[in-house]
């Protein structure tokens, strides 16, 4: 039963009694009744609020449910991009990695030379390819100076000493 229909439950039986305003014993039970009235007008702010704050909170707990299921989701398909990129990166070894008995040590079998750079003191790995193109300069990457010109090789003589001074018996043109 609410307290506000108690209170005015009771103002309807003290009018009902004639109970008089005026004297001692109806003026104590005015105020009292007027009393009750305040309380039950309270009580039942209070019962609002309490049931808003309810709705609220379980508003909230609803919302943090549903936010720890989106984190369990999440980190699963965190777990499962890192297991992806474990495979990724497996795949990518894989492709690098050789099954030949060969030595993956030995740079010759890339078909490149080390030189030393004239200029700067650098080694520089040189594409075998490369040296054989007549048209192309080779450039040291450090100092970027040629190092070695395709105008050595327009002269080239018959025994292959690249440049003619006269030491394979025939005269520099």
């Amino acid at each position: 039963m609410k307290v506000k229909e108690n209170v005015a439950y009771l103002k309807g039986l003290a009018e009902g009694l004639e109970i008089a305003k005026e004297g001692k014993n109806g003026k104590v039970i005015d105020k009292m009744i007027e009393t009750l009235d305040h309380f039950a007008n309270a009580i039942n702010r209070l019962q609002d609020e309490n049931e808003e704050l309810r709705e609220y909170i379980e508003g909230v707990d609803s919302d943090l449910a549903d936010m720890y299921e989106d984190m369990e989701e999440l980190e699963e398909n965190i777990d499962d991009i890192y297991d992806e990129l474990e495979d990724m990166e497996e795949d990518i070894e894989d492709l690098y990695e050789c099954d030949c008995d060969c030595d993956d040590e030995d740079d010759d079998d890339y078909g490149y030379i080390e030189m030393e750079c004239p200029y700067c003191g650098e080694l520089v790995e040189i594409d075998e390819d490369e040296l054989y193109d007549d048209d192309l300069d080779i450039v040291c990457p450090y100092c970027e100076e040629v190092i070695l010109s395709s105008e050595d090789f327009d002269d080239e003589c018959e025994d292959g000493c690249c440049s003619c001074e006269g030491c394979c018996g025939e005269d520099e043109e």
